[in-house]
């Protein structure tokens, strides 16, 4: 019986690695960017994902206006922010 415990121990040992390294801080990185998402108001000044700079003027249940020059503003899915300027 012990025998077929220390043959298991290796893959045990990979797994707790695995989630350590891997799964856990993926996780707390997508807590992190669903927080910043959802605390975002209107009148914040952000950066998409593609490098777009601009401030926000509408923000609606997935969906996002971001004025990036006057009379031009853009309607995009709120994924598309990458993070908010302090």
């Amino acid at each position: 019986m012990p025998e077929q415990l220390a043959a298991f121990m290796p893959l045990v040992i990979v797994l707790v690695v695995f989630y350590f390294f891997i799964i856990r801080p993926q996780q707390k990185q997508q807590k992190k960017r669903r927080e910043m998402l959802d605390s975002l108001r209107k009148g914040d000044k952000i950066v998409t994902i593609g490098g777009i700079h601009g401030t926000l003027t509408d923000i609606k249940e997935d969906t996002i206006r971001l004025k990036v020059a006057d009379n031009v503003e853009l309607r995009m899915s709120k994924e598309a922010v990458g993070y908010k300027k302090e």
